[in-house]
Parts: C-alpha cells; structure tokens; sequence
C-alpha cells in the first residue's frame, strides 16, 4: 500500500523519523501538507534558528545542501534541513548526495520537496534516498476525482458536505487541491459553532451546503455550470436558457472556456455511461456521488451516441469561435454560449 500524507504525519508524530525524505509528485498540496508540518513542528519555535534551516533549489547547490545536512544540532536533537522546489537543483549534481546518504547523520533530516514531476527512479541517487529513508510519491487528482476529494477531505475534519456544494466549490476554484483546501479553511469555522471573529456561526450543524458556498465563495447555487449541465441533461429548455443568459449578462463571471471543458467532459461521461456493461460501477467510472448517477442515466436516455458525437462537435465548433477562428469578432462569447445550448437540446 502506498505511503499517505496522513501516514507519513502519524509516523513523525510517534517519533519515527528518518534521516532523509523525499516528497515528490505532481500534486502539490501533499507536498505542502507535509512539509509544512515537519516546518512548524519538527523542531522547537524557539530553537530553529539554531536548527533548522530551509533551502530552495533555484538558489543552493547540492554540495550546500549536504553540508547543512552533516552539521550536528546545536540545541536540539534533530537538525531539520527542508529544501523546497528541489526539481530546480541541477540534475547534475544530485550524484553529489549519493556520497552522504551512505553513511547520513542519524541527527539530521534532510527533506527533498521535488513539485511537479519526479526523480528518475532508475538513477543511482533515488535508489540510495529509497535505501537510506523514506520516498513519498503524492497521488494524482484528476479533475473527475476533485468532488470526492472535498467530501474526503470536509471529513477528515469532522464536517460533511452537500453533493452540490462539492460540485460548486469544484466548478468554481478549479483543481487545484491547495486552492480547494484553502476556500474550505475559511468555511469550517462558519459551521463549528463560532466564527473566526467570536461570533456563532449561522450553521452549526457541521454541513457545508449550497447556500454557504454561494454567500462566502461568492458562486451561484442557481446559475452556475453544475446547474447548466443538469438541465442540459433534462433538455430543460427554459432552465437552460435562464443560465445562458445570465452567463451571457455576466461574462467576466462566467467566462466561456471553462464552461465549453466542464460540457466537454460532461459528454464524455455521458458516452461512458451508455458503454458501461454494468451500470452498478457508474459512480467508480464517472467519478461523480452515488446520488448523481441517476442523472447520468437521465442523460443518456436523451442523449443517444449519434447525438452526443454531434454536441461534441458543437463544443469545437464553439472553441474555434470564441478564439476567433470562423468568427469575424462580431459575435459575443454569449451568443456563441446561447447558440452552442440550443444546438444541443434541440
């Protein structure tokens, strides 16, 4: 089983440490979760001038990093140096540190926060970081896979929250999980009991909802994308023409190309909904709630495969002309969103 960010923080806090760690990945946030827990917790506040020392690759060579690593604690037991964006070190002389790691000082730790990508796992010097300590590889979070992060996530700290809120905080910020982790920091305390600033909170039944997400991220829970696309699904032609026409008054709220890639990947969920052999593993392929799959099968049962090839046509069609191709610089991103939609349920 791989290793989790939540392990790897259960193990420091019982005291197991190694003596040198790397946390790589594409996914950002874990990294930052961990490194920000080992910053602010591994050596005392009071001491890590004396012991701890943070390191960023674009500015420190290897040989720099080992040498911090080798030197003993003053008044701590442990010396903590966290080198972070360690992909900007040169590549070249990540063989100086196989040297140290054979022998590495037992009251050092020496962490490696190597974002957007990964050390080669073929080269001698991960091996000798795999043998010596601990690697952490942070898992990927494709977009389909964010809604159920957030409701993972809520929670892992004592909270739920609504499907729709999910969806709407996804739709809204986007995938990037430190984003998301950021915008639901400042909801907890609204459904805990008090506010941040003493006073109690309106909703203290520890459920985020549709209606917090509206008043404090500032999303519609009536006119957004997630809205849109469900009456796309019903061919709810009133619905879907009193989004497309605030999305049209509002443009800069609303602006068209995350619209057209939310509608993308829409279709396509659709397409794999009518291939499923067995219908019971639709909520594990779409990456959607349990509750929303029935609006899938909705869907589908409106939209035959012909008639779904044909809107994703008509998404192209429309990404051409909001980026000016077929389009003479008349015509509003609104206008091509009101012509796309009618296309569609029509």
């Amino acid at each position: 089983m791989a290793l989790t960010d939540k392990q790897l923080i259960a193990d420091l806090k019982a005291g197991k440490r190694s003596p040198v760690y790397l946390l790589m990945g594409e996914e950002g946030h874990y990294i930052d979760v961990v490194s920000d827990y080992m910053e602010n917790n591994i050596v005392d506040a009071s001491l890590r001038d004396f012991d701890q020392s943070v390191m960023y690759g674009k500015d420190s060579s290897m040989a720099a990093v080992v040498d911090a690593a080798r030197r003993y604690p003053m008044m701590s037991d442990v010396r903590l140096v966290l080198v972070k964006e360690a992909q900007d070190i040169d590549k070249r002389q990540w063989a100086e540190l196989e040297q140290y790691l054979k022998a590495p000082s037992p009251q050092s730790m020496l962490v490696f926060c190597y974002r957007g990508g990964k050390l080669d796992k073929r080269t001698a010097v991960y091996k000798a970081i795999e043998k010596a300590g601990v690697v952490y590889e942070t898992p990927k979070v494709y977009d389909n896979q964010v809604p159920a992060w957030i409701r993972a996530e809520v929670a892992s700290h004592g909270f739920s929250i609504s499907d729709k809120a999910a969806m709407m905080l996804t739709e809204n910020v986007g995938s990037d999980l430190g984003k998301v982790a950021n915008e639901l920091s400042k909801l907890y305390p609204l459904i805990g009991g008090n506010t941040t600033n003493g006073s109690e909170s309106a909703n203290k039944g520890g459920v985020i909802d549709e209606a917090l997400v509206e008043q404090q991220v500032g999303v519609s829970k009536d006119y957004n994308v997630f809205e849109l696309q469900a009456a796309i699904g019903r061919r709810d032609a009133l619905a879907c023409n009193r989004i497309v026409n605030h999305f049209a008054a509002n443009p800069k709220k609303n602006p068209l190309q995350p619209v057209l890639a939310l509608l993308y990947g829409y279709f396509l969920k659709i397409m794999w909904y009518h291939q499923l052999e067995n219908k019971s593993d639709a909520a594990k392929v779409l990456g959607c709630a349990p509750v929303f799959v029935k609006d899938y099968a909705q869907a589908a049962s409106l939209y035959p495969l012909g008639k779904l090839a044909a809107c994703i046509g008509y998404l192209y069609d429309a990404d051409l002309r909001s980026k000016g191709v077929r389009n003479s610089g008349t015509v509003s991103d609104g206008e091509i969103l009101k012509e796309l939609v009618f296309k569609i349920i029509h």
